[in-house]
Protein backbone atom coordinates (compact mmCIF):
# COMPACT_ATOMS: atom_id res chain seq x y z
CA UNK A 1 0.00 0.00 0.00
CA UNK A 2 1.35 3.39 -0.99
CA UNK A 3 2.08 5.64 1.98
CA UNK A 4 2.19 9.40 2.34
CA UNK A 5 5.94 9.13 2.81
CA UNK A 6 6.23 7.51 -0.63
CA UNK A 7 4.40 10.47 -2.19
CA UNK A 8 6.66 12.90 -0.29
CA UNK A 9 9.80 11.10 -1.47
CA UNK A 10 8.73 11.13 -5.14
CA UNK A 11 7.67 14.80 -4.98
CA UNK A 12 10.82 15.69 -2.99
CA UNK A 13 8.87 17.40 -0.23
CA UNK A 14 8.20 16.72 3.44
CA UNK A 15 5.28 14.42 4.40
CA UNK A 16 3.72 17.41 6.18
CA UNK A 17 3.59 19.22 2.83
CA UNK A 18 1.71 16.30 1.26
CA UNK A 19 -0.75 16.44 4.17
CA UNK A 20 -1.17 20.18 3.67
CA UNK A 21 -1.89 19.73 -0.05
CA UNK A 22 -4.59 17.18 0.82
CA UNK A 23 -6.19 19.17 3.63
CA UNK A 24 -5.50 22.84 2.85
CA UNK A 25 -4.38 23.13 -0.81
CA UNK A 26 -4.92 26.89 -0.82
CA UNK A 27 -2.05 27.26 1.67
CA UNK A 28 0.48 25.63 -0.69
CA UNK A 29 2.18 27.28 -3.66
CA UNK A 30 0.97 26.30 -7.13
CA UNK A 31 4.35 24.76 -8.02
CA UNK A 32 4.51 22.59 -4.89
CA UNK A 33 0.86 21.60 -5.17
CA UNK A 34 1.34 20.48 -8.77
CA UNK A 35 4.40 18.36 -7.83
CA UNK A 36 2.53 16.64 -5.03
CA UNK A 37 -0.59 16.06 -7.10
CA UNK A 38 1.53 14.58 -9.89
CA UNK A 39 3.19 12.18 -7.42
CA UNK A 40 -0.22 11.22 -5.97
CA UNK A 41 -1.47 10.43 -9.48
CA UNK A 42 1.63 8.43 -10.46
CA UNK A 43 1.54 6.34 -7.29
CA UNK A 44 -2.28 6.08 -7.26
CA UNK A 45 -2.15 7.17 -3.60
CA UNK A 46 -5.41 6.89 -1.65
CA UNK A 47 -5.45 8.75 1.69
CA UNK A 48 -6.54 6.69 4.67
CA UNK A 49 -9.61 8.74 5.54
CA UNK A 50 -10.52 6.69 8.60
CA UNK A 51 -7.05 7.05 10.12
CA UNK A 52 -7.06 10.77 9.42
CA UNK A 53 -10.46 11.15 11.01
CA UNK A 54 -9.14 9.57 14.21
CA UNK A 55 -6.14 11.92 14.20
CA UNK A 56 -7.91 15.16 13.33
CA UNK A 57 -11.51 14.44 14.41
CA UNK A 58 -12.48 15.62 10.91
CA UNK A 59 -14.21 13.74 8.11
CA UNK A 60 -13.65 16.46 5.47
CA UNK A 61 -17.22 15.66 4.45
CA UNK A 62 -20.31 17.87 4.57
CA UNK A 63 -23.91 16.67 4.47
CA UNK A 64 -26.41 18.34 2.13
CA UNK A 65 -30.09 17.52 2.71
CA UNK A 66 -32.39 18.04 -0.31
CA UNK A 67 -36.21 17.80 -0.25
CA UNK A 68 -36.50 16.32 -3.75
CA UNK A 69 -33.47 15.60 -5.92
CA UNK A 70 -35.66 15.24 -9.02
CA UNK A 71 -36.50 18.98 -8.99
CA UNK A 72 -34.29 20.75 -11.58
CA UNK A 73 -34.02 23.84 -9.35
CA UNK A 74 -31.54 22.15 -7.02
CA UNK A 75 -28.96 21.20 -9.66
CA UNK A 76 -27.38 24.67 -9.79
CA UNK A 77 -27.58 25.13 -6.01
CA UNK A 78 -25.78 21.80 -5.54
CA UNK A 79 -23.18 22.76 -8.14
CA UNK A 80 -22.41 25.94 -6.19
CA UNK A 81 -22.03 23.89 -3.00
CA UNK A 82 -19.91 21.20 -4.69
CA UNK A 83 -17.49 23.61 -6.36
CA UNK A 84 -16.96 25.64 -3.20
CA UNK A 85 -16.61 22.52 -1.04
CA UNK A 86 -13.92 21.15 -3.36
CA UNK A 87 -12.01 24.43 -3.21
CA UNK A 88 -11.78 23.99 0.56
CA UNK A 89 -10.96 20.28 0.47
CA UNK A 90 -14.41 18.92 1.40
CA UNK A 91 -16.50 16.18 -0.14
CA UNK A 92 -20.30 16.36 -0.36
CA UNK A 93 -22.60 13.66 1.00
CA UNK A 94 -26.06 14.12 -0.52
CA UNK A 95 -29.28 13.02 1.17
CA UNK A 96 -32.71 13.16 -0.50
CA UNK A 97 -35.66 13.31 1.92
CA UNK A 98 -38.30 12.86 -0.83
CA UNK A 99 -40.31 15.53 1.03
CA UNK A 100 -40.60 13.21 4.04
CA UNK A 101 -39.81 14.87 7.37
CA UNK A 102 -38.98 11.49 8.93
CA UNK A 103 -36.27 10.90 6.32
CA UNK A 104 -35.03 14.40 7.07
CA UNK A 105 -34.65 13.49 10.74
CA UNK A 106 -32.84 10.26 9.87
CA UNK A 107 -30.35 12.08 7.63
CA UNK A 108 -29.70 14.69 10.30
CA UNK A 109 -28.82 11.88 12.70
CA UNK A 110 -25.69 11.30 10.60
CA UNK A 111 -24.27 14.38 12.33
CA UNK A 112 -24.54 12.64 15.70
CA UNK A 113 -22.71 9.66 14.18
CA UNK A 114 -19.87 12.03 13.24
CA UNK A 115 -20.12 11.12 9.55
CA UNK A 116 -19.91 14.76 8.49
CA UNK A 117 -18.29 17.95 9.80
CA UNK A 118 -21.19 20.23 8.92
CA UNK A 119 -24.56 20.31 7.21
CA UNK A 120 -26.45 22.41 4.66
CA UNK A 121 -30.23 22.03 4.80
CA UNK A 122 -32.04 22.85 1.56
CA UNK A 123 -35.25 21.91 3.34
CA UNK A 124 -36.48 23.01 6.76
CA UNK A 125 -39.54 20.97 7.69
CA UNK A 126 -38.43 19.60 11.04
CA UNK A 127 -39.51 21.28 14.25
CA UNK A 128 -37.84 24.64 14.88
CA UNK A 129 -36.63 23.40 18.27
CA UNK A 130 -34.88 20.43 16.65
CA UNK A 131 -33.02 22.60 14.14
CA UNK A 132 -32.06 25.14 16.80
CA UNK A 133 -30.77 22.34 19.04
CA UNK A 134 -28.70 20.96 16.17
CA UNK A 135 -27.25 24.39 15.38
CA UNK A 136 -25.87 24.64 18.92
CA UNK A 137 -23.99 21.36 18.47
CA UNK A 138 -22.94 21.34 14.81
CA UNK A 139 -22.13 23.81 12.02
CA UNK A 140 -25.41 24.23 10.08
CA UNK A 141 -26.61 26.49 7.26
CA UNK A 142 -30.17 26.77 5.91
CA UNK A 143 -30.37 27.58 2.19
CA UNK A 144 -33.38 28.21 -0.10
CA UNK A 145 -35.87 27.38 2.65
CA UNK A 146 -35.73 29.18 5.98
CA UNK A 147 -37.47 29.63 9.32
CA UNK A 148 -38.35 33.10 10.59
CA UNK A 149 -36.78 34.04 13.91
CA UNK A 150 -34.38 31.10 14.00
CA UNK A 151 -30.81 31.97 15.00
CA UNK A 152 -29.22 29.86 12.25
CA UNK A 153 -27.11 30.94 9.27
CA UNK A 154 -29.46 31.36 6.29
CA UNK A 155 -29.12 32.07 2.56
CA UNK A 156 -32.25 32.78 0.51
CA UNK A 157 -34.07 35.37 -1.58
CA UNK A 158 -37.07 37.51 -0.66
CA UNK A 159 -39.80 35.14 -1.81
CA UNK A 160 -42.59 37.50 -0.76
CA UNK A 161 -41.06 40.35 -2.73
CA UNK A 162 -40.40 38.17 -5.77
CA UNK A 163 -43.98 36.89 -5.86
CA UNK A 164 -45.31 40.43 -5.44
CA UNK A 165 -43.08 41.61 -8.29
CA UNK A 166 -44.21 39.00 -10.82
CA UNK A 167 -47.88 39.43 -9.86
CA UNK A 168 -47.63 43.20 -10.24
CA UNK A 169 -46.17 42.64 -13.71
CA UNK A 170 -49.40 40.88 -14.69
CA UNK A 171 -51.42 43.73 -13.17
CA UNK A 172 -49.39 46.29 -15.14
CA UNK A 173 -50.26 44.39 -18.31
CA UNK A 174 -53.93 45.04 -17.51
CA UNK A 175 -55.01 41.77 -15.90
CA UNK A 176 -57.48 41.95 -13.04
CA UNK A 177 -58.56 38.31 -12.78
CA UNK A 178 -55.30 36.72 -11.65
CA UNK A 179 -55.12 33.25 -10.12
CA UNK A 180 -52.33 31.57 -8.19
CA UNK A 181 -51.29 27.92 -8.35
CA UNK A 182 -49.51 27.51 -5.02
CA UNK A 183 -47.09 24.93 -3.71
CA UNK A 184 -47.79 22.76 -0.67
CA UNK A 185 -48.69 24.96 2.29
CA UNK A 186 -46.47 23.03 4.71
CA UNK A 187 -43.50 24.66 2.96
CA UNK A 188 -42.59 28.23 3.91
CA UNK A 189 -41.72 29.13 0.30
CA UNK A 190 -45.31 28.34 -0.73
CA UNK A 191 -46.74 30.45 2.07
CA UNK A 192 -44.43 33.37 1.28
CA UNK A 193 -45.17 33.35 -2.46
CA UNK A 194 -48.91 33.20 -1.74
CA UNK A 195 -48.44 36.15 0.62
CA UNK A 196 -46.63 38.14 -2.07
CA UNK A 197 -49.40 37.41 -4.59
CA UNK A 198 -52.05 38.60 -2.11
CA UNK A 199 -50.07 41.75 -1.26
CA UNK A 200 -49.91 42.72 -4.94
CA UNK A 201 -53.62 42.12 -5.45
CA UNK A 202 -54.64 44.04 -2.32
CA UNK A 203 -52.34 46.98 -3.08
CA UNK A 204 -54.13 47.40 -6.43
CA UNK A 205 -57.62 46.93 -4.92
CA UNK A 206 -58.18 43.71 -6.85
CA UNK A 207 -60.50 41.04 -5.52
CA UNK A 208 -58.93 37.74 -4.43
CA UNK A 209 -61.30 34.88 -5.23
CA UNK A 210 -60.78 31.79 -3.06
CA UNK A 211 -61.44 29.62 -6.12
CA UNK A 212 -58.53 31.35 -7.88
CA UNK A 213 -56.04 29.91 -5.37
CA UNK A 214 -55.26 26.24 -6.00
CA UNK A 215 -52.75 24.35 -3.81
CA UNK A 216 -50.62 21.69 -5.49
CA UNK A 217 -47.26 19.94 -5.39
CA UNK A 218 -44.03 21.16 -6.97
CA UNK A 219 -44.15 19.14 -10.18
CA UNK A 220 -45.41 19.15 -13.77
CA UNK A 221 -48.40 16.92 -13.11
CA UNK A 222 -49.69 19.10 -10.29
CA UNK A 223 -49.33 22.25 -12.37
CA UNK A 224 -51.33 20.58 -15.13
CA UNK A 225 -54.17 19.39 -12.90
CA UNK A 226 -54.51 22.65 -10.95
CA UNK A 227 -54.64 24.60 -14.21
CA UNK A 228 -57.44 22.34 -15.50
CA UNK A 229 -59.36 23.17 -12.31
CA UNK A 230 -58.94 26.91 -12.88
CA UNK A 231 -60.04 26.64 -16.51
CA UNK A 232 -63.17 24.73 -15.49
CA UNK A 233 -64.45 27.64 -13.39
CA UNK A 234 -67.53 29.50 -14.61
CA UNK A 235 -65.48 32.69 -14.67
CA UNK A 236 -61.85 31.58 -15.27
CA UNK A 237 -58.85 33.88 -14.75
CA UNK A 238 -57.06 35.69 -17.57
CA UNK A 239 -53.65 35.24 -15.92
CA UNK A 240 -52.02 32.77 -13.55
CA UNK A 241 -48.97 33.11 -11.32
CA UNK A 242 -47.60 29.61 -10.74
CA UNK A 243 -45.45 28.61 -7.72
CA UNK A 244 -42.48 27.47 -9.82
CA UNK A 245 -41.42 27.00 -13.45
CA UNK A 246 -41.86 23.24 -13.42
CA UNK A 247 -45.51 23.63 -12.43
CA UNK A 248 -45.86 26.48 -14.93
CA UNK A 249 -44.81 24.14 -17.75
CA UNK A 250 -47.58 21.77 -16.67
CA UNK A 251 -50.01 24.70 -16.58
CA UNK A 252 -49.07 25.75 -20.12
CA UNK A 253 -49.64 22.19 -21.33
CA UNK A 254 -53.08 22.16 -19.67
CA UNK A 255 -54.03 25.44 -21.34
CA UNK A 256 -52.96 24.17 -24.76
CA UNK A 257 -54.81 20.86 -24.25
CA UNK A 258 -57.92 22.94 -23.44
CA UNK A 259 -57.68 24.66 -26.81
CA UNK A 260 -56.22 27.91 -25.49
CA UNK A 261 -53.24 29.88 -26.71
CA UNK A 262 -50.61 31.23 -24.29
CA UNK A 263 -50.40 34.21 -23.89
CA UNK A 264 -53.15 35.25 -26.35
CA UNK A 265 -55.94 33.61 -24.34
CA UNK A 266 -54.31 33.30 -20.93
CA UNK A 267 -51.06 34.60 -19.43
CA UNK A 268 -48.88 32.29 -17.30
CA UNK A 269 -45.83 33.21 -15.21
CA UNK A 270 -43.56 31.09 -13.04
CA UNK A 271 -40.76 31.34 -10.50
CA UNK A 272 -37.09 30.14 -10.32
CA UNK A 273 -35.93 30.69 -13.94
CA UNK A 274 -35.04 27.09 -14.73
CA UNK A 275 -33.02 26.52 -17.90
CA UNK A 276 -36.00 24.87 -19.56
CA UNK A 277 -38.04 28.06 -19.06
CA UNK A 278 -36.19 29.74 -21.92
CA UNK A 279 -36.59 26.69 -24.19
CA UNK A 280 -40.25 25.70 -23.89
CA UNK A 281 -42.75 27.51 -26.15
CA UNK A 282 -43.75 30.08 -25.18
CA UNK A 283 -40.71 31.10 -23.15
CA UNK A 284 -41.77 31.61 -19.53
CA UNK A 285 -41.80 34.93 -17.69
CA UNK A 286 -40.37 34.15 -14.26
CA UNK A 287 -38.38 35.26 -11.23
CA UNK A 288 -34.69 34.41 -11.49
CA UNK A 289 -33.11 33.04 -8.32
CA UNK A 290 -29.29 33.19 -8.15
CA UNK A 291 -29.17 29.42 -7.63
CA UNK A 292 -25.43 28.84 -7.98
CA UNK A 293 -24.66 31.84 -5.75
CA UNK A 294 -27.03 30.52 -3.06
CA UNK A 295 -25.10 27.25 -2.96
CA UNK A 296 -21.74 29.03 -3.02
CA UNK A 297 -22.61 31.41 -0.19
CA UNK A 298 -24.12 28.60 1.91
CA UNK A 299 -20.91 26.57 1.62
CA UNK A 300 -18.74 29.59 2.42
CA UNK A 301 -20.75 30.22 5.59
CA UNK A 302 -20.45 26.56 6.56
CA UNK A 303 -16.66 26.62 6.08
CA UNK A 304 -16.37 29.62 8.41
CA UNK A 305 -18.40 27.78 11.04
CA UNK A 306 -16.41 24.54 10.71
CA UNK A 307 -13.21 26.54 11.20
CA UNK A 308 -14.68 28.12 14.33
CA UNK A 309 -14.55 31.60 12.84
CA UNK A 310 -17.07 34.19 14.10
CA UNK A 311 -19.70 35.33 11.61
CA UNK A 312 -20.36 39.04 11.22
CA UNK A 313 -23.67 38.23 9.50
CA UNK A 314 -25.85 35.15 9.65
CA UNK A 315 -28.71 36.13 7.33
CA UNK A 316 -28.11 36.66 3.61
CA UNK A 317 -30.94 37.63 1.24
CA UNK A 318 -29.65 37.51 -2.33
CA UNK A 319 -31.11 39.54 -5.18
CA UNK A 320 -33.76 38.07 -7.48
CA UNK A 321 -34.74 39.42 -10.89
CA UNK A 322 -37.92 39.52 -12.96
CA UNK A 323 -37.26 37.89 -16.35
CA UNK A 324 -39.91 38.95 -18.88
CA UNK A 325 -40.58 36.54 -21.72
CA UNK A 326 -43.45 35.62 -24.06
CA UNK A 327 -45.72 33.59 -21.75
CA UNK A 328 -47.53 36.65 -20.37
CA UNK A 329 -47.68 38.72 -23.55
CA UNK A 330 -47.66 42.49 -23.48
CA UNK A 331 -51.33 43.40 -23.03
CA UNK A 332 -54.21 41.64 -21.29
CA UNK A 333 -56.93 40.06 -23.38
CA UNK A 334 -60.29 38.63 -22.44
CA UNK A 335 -60.53 34.88 -22.05
CA UNK A 336 -61.86 33.18 -25.17
CA UNK A 337 -63.88 30.66 -23.12
CA UNK A 338 -66.77 31.35 -20.78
Amino acid sequence: MTKMSDVAKLAKVAPATVSRVLRHPHLVSDETREKVQKAIHELNYKPNMIARQFRTKETKTILVVVPDITQPFFSQVLKGIQHTAAEHGYRVLLGDTENDVEQERELVDLMFQRQADGMILLTARMEEEKIEELSKQFPIVLACEYIDGLDVSTVSIDNIGGARKVTEHLIQLGHTKIAHIAGAMNVILSRDRLKGYKQAMISHDLEIHSSYIQEGESNLESGYHQMIRLLSLADPPTAVFVFNDEMAIGAIKAAKDSGLSVPQDIAIVGFDNLQMSSIIEPHITTIDQPKYEIGKKAMELLVHQMKGEPLKRKKFVLTDELIVRESCGFTAKRMSIR
